[in-house]
């Protein structure tokens, strides 16, 4: 029997194409490269099973942020009622990409403003990192961001303006401002 063109097979979504940026969300959320690992491998298996009954027209990047921001969740959840579970080993690995510049000092200089905003949105409150990641790293729309977040356009409008406010503040007070001569 010969496939129909709107047949699930013929329209499957190629739901790899953002294990990039759902590993980013997940790094973000949990602050543990292990547990963002799990999280994102999780969230592919719970795709998977459930990809049959996904509509072809439907956003499956924001499904799947979707899936991820829910398991988190509930983990979440668990974890407030479980005992608290101590780490020995409290090292983390981490793997830096540089890319290859004709100019040394640029790239430190960029390597290092990168390094400074990754930390000053580690220092935001959870909401605004979330957000932050959501909107400016994986380039969501406001109405994608409310549907993941589960909340109004509005109060992800307002929560980013904040968190931005937030960020310019940290970042102004450790960031030297471009184009002024150095002391």
């Amino acid at each position: 029997m010969p496939l129909k063109t709107n047949d699930w097979t013929q329209a499957k979504p190629d739901v790899t194409e953002h294990i990039d940026g759902l590993y980013s969300y997940a790094l973000v959320l949990t602050r543990n490269d292990s547990e963002a690992n799990d999280l994102v491998q999780e969230t592919y298996i719970r795709a998977i099973r459930a990809m049959k009954r996904l509509r072809t027209d439907s956003n499956v990047k924001g499904w799947m942020f979707t899936i991820l921001r829910n398991i988190w969740l509930n983990h979440l959840r668990r974890r407030r009622t479980a005992p608290e579970m101590v780490s020995i080993d409290g090292e983390e690995s981490t793997v830096t990409v540089i890319a290859t510049s004709k100019d040394p000092h640029a790239s430190y200089v960029s390597n290092l403003e990168r390094d400074l905003v990754r930390e000053a949105i580690r220092q935001l409150p959870s909401d605004f990192r979330e957000i932050i990641l959501l909107r400016e790293y994986e380039d969501l729309s406001y109405q994608e961001i409310a549907k993941i977040l589960n909340c109004p356009v509005g109060t992800v409008m307002s929560r980013l303006a904040r968190a931005r406010s937030k960020l310019r503040t940290l970042l102004t007070a450790i960031l030297p401002v471009r184009g002024s001569a150095p002391a």
